[in-house]
């Protein structure tokens, strides 16, 4: 597949069309992907049915580094960061794994039509079933930014090619502070070695002074244990989703009120609790 950016890179380890893709993910940054959709690679390895691909927006220049890594220009990162990606892929047996190599400034570009237009491409060709997008909330603003233009390039869609669900994802900020009854529990306890084989690929963050592999996996087993407080644990690991399908199904809807709407949700559980407790 053609790529508008001459650093881009398209990488097809399971050599099969686009269009088989069912599982679509959206990140902002490399190791994002497989971080915030485990649930997903999972769902779909070793199936024959069901097929994962992945976008990273950003061209990985602006990773921190340490260590053998510190020495590392930009170019360089661009680079080792890559072929990390590349071998994510391989490892987590995804259809298709595009790289785009956009700065984060452009991603974070208001109407940033080219972006929007390439990843508008990119989802008619795969025509999957679910997109998976970082959540609204995100503390990362570039990975915010990279919600909004999936957001916005699902829109320029007609209705009838859109996928069926649209989910938000955790990264930089988790979805525990939901209310219940808004978390999808995406059960991330079936091959942990996989998991584990998918974050630890990306040497040149982890080795390279910040440890994804210990707080990934932390937050999945937090989340399993702490979901239910009155139960036994359902599952070992888990991962929190958000349904924005809704934002796909209605234009109109407006992004800001719908993500706000959730964070009053959660205001408006807390003081309930404080109230029945005073």
């Amino acid at each position: 597949m053609k790529l508008i950016n001459k650093n881009a890179d398209f990488f097809s380890p399971a050599g099969l069309p686009l269009y088989d893709t069912t599982h679509l993910c959206i990140a902002a940054h490399q190791d994002d992907v497989e971080i915030m959709a485990a649930a997903p690679i999972l769902e779909c390895f070793g199936k024959r049915d069901k097929w994962f691909s992945a976008v990273v927006l950003s061209d990985g220049a602006g990773s921190p580094r340490s260590g053998v890594y510190a020495s590392c220009t930009d170019e360089d990162m661009k680079a080792v960061r890559l072929s990390e990606q590349r071998c994510a892929a391989q490892i987590g047996g995804y259809l298709a794994m595009l790289q785009l190599g956009y700065t984060s400034a452009g991603i974070k570009q208001r109407e940033n039509t080219a972006l929007e237009s390439e990843i508008r491409d990119i989802i008619l060709k795969t025509n999957p079933e679910i997109v998976y997008v970082h959540n609204l909330m995100d503390k990362h603003p570039t990975h915010v930014a990279s919600a909004v233009r999936a957001i916005l390039a699902l829109r320029g869609i007609p209705k009838d090619k859109r996928p069926g669900k649209l989910v938000a994802c955790e990264v930089w900020r988790g979805l525990d502070w939901l209310s219940d009854r808004h978390k999808l529990v995406m059960d991330t306890s079936s091959r942990p070695n996989l998991t584990a084989a998918l974050i630890g690929v990306f040497d040149s963050q982890v080795a390279g002074g910040k440890r994804y592999d210990l707080a990934t996996e932390g937050r999945r087993l937090a989340n399993a244990t702490y979901f239910e407080s009155h139960g036994v644990d359902a599952v070992d690991s888990m991962n929190f989703g958000l349904d924005l399908t809704a934002l796909i199904e209605d234009d109109s809807l407006s992004v800001k009120d719908f993500a706000m709407r959730f964070i009053e949700d959660f205001k408006q559980d807390a003081l309930e609790a404080l109230n029945a407790a005073l």
